[in-house]
């Protein structure tokens, strides 16, 4: 049996309130996990539509003659669009924002292509280059511009060794990104501390740029207080209006298996302090496949929210009214 987190966070004040009091809880979890994924999946029917947040496509091995892998990035699972549009219609997801994957690194045609082919389907967000020279920005530009990309993903590891987000390149492109009211999302993998003074400084500086943190920001449940001093961090952030949690790639963040149900507190806390309209389910297609599923992404957030009862209303901002509303009502709201 595992042990699972009943309360992350205890003595938080009102929202934004400054930093919470950590507080660390643990009980033993029964076999409920195991035996919840034997059950029949019921979920209450939404006017809404459900948008995926958070996934990649790729070249599939027909395709991959007119786009290219980059060197050593060649992924060693499907990815295609064709592949994505079955697990959605299975699924009942009814758009997505397509994340620009490493494998074509900056790239961007293969994503691009899809774009243009299922315009109403897909909003595109694409991978920031940092090179010292510039010429990163000048790519943004067209590809928002030309191209109508809605996002823009900083990978702060691609960034020169010894640079920072904040060097000339990263503002460069995060204020422009305000400019042109795209999203910057931050991808976090070795961990949200090792960069969130680097956001906070990027989002003071640059207040009219949203700023989205991928998979929770990689803040797993905490198991001592160093880690949940980094999830203290993440819920402070807050404080800036413009930053919004993807609630994506549960599999990466949970210490459990499907349905992850130890990653209630922390949707809790962070639907607490940010509010529901500024978190966005995410599945990580197509990774998720061989987790639980495309659509046992979908399912997972259910069983998450049953867990701490959140409202129908809250529920549908996560699926499917954030995004939307984020990225400019690319997709009509309701379901026809």
């Amino acid at each position: 049996m595992a042990l699972r987190l009943s309360s992350v966070v205890s003595g938080v004040g009102p929202r934004h309130s400054g930093k919470p009091r950590l507080k660390l809880r643990f009980g033993i979890r029964s076999s409920y996990c195991a035996t919840v994924t034997n059950m029949a999946f019921t979920e209450t029917p939404s006017m809404f539509k459900v948008i995926d947040s958070h996934l990649h496509v790729w070249a599939s091995p027909q395709e991959v003659g007119r786009f290219p892998f980059f060197p050593g990035q060649e992924p060693t699972l499907p990815g295609n669009a064709d592949f994505l549009l079955q697990c959605m219609e299975e699924a009942g997801v009814d758009g997505a924002l397509i994340v620009q994957p490493i494998n074509h690194k900056f790239d961007h045609s293969y994503v691009t292509s899809v774009l243009k082919k299922y315009p109403t389907k897909f909003v595109g967000c694409c991978l920031a280059n940092p090179a010292e020279d510039g010429s990163g920005l000048k790519q943004f530009e067209e590809l928002v511009l030309k191209d109508g990309y809605r996002a823009v993903r900083f990978n702060p590891y691609l960034w020169p060794i010894g640079e920072k987000m904040t060097n000339k390149v990263g503002k460069a492109i995060f204020q422009r990104a305000g400019e042109l009211n795209v999203s910057v999302g931050f991808m976090c993998m070795k961990g949200l501390g090792l960069h969130i003074s680097e956001i906070e400084q990027l989002c003071t500086e640059f207040p009219s740029t949203v700023v989205l943190l991928d998979h929770l920001a990689f803040c797993k449940p905490p198991i001592n207080d160093e880690e949940g001093l980094v999830f203290s961090q993440l819920l402070n952030l807050s404080r800036f209006p413009q930053v919004h949690v993807k609630f994506s790639a549960l599999f990466r963040v949970s210490r459990e298996q499907f349905p992850y149900l130890d990653l209630s507190a922390l949707l809790s806390q962070v639907v607490s302090h940010f509010g529901a309209n500024r978190v966005m389910w995410g599945s990580d297609f197509p990774f998720v496949v061989a987790e639980c599923g495309y659509k046992g992404a979908k399912e997972a957030v259910h069983h998450v929210a049953n867990e701490i009862s959140l409202p129908l209303s809250d529920l549908e901002w996560i699926m499917g009214r954030t995004a939307t509303q984020l990225f400019q009502n690319q997709w009509t709201p309701l379901k026809n």
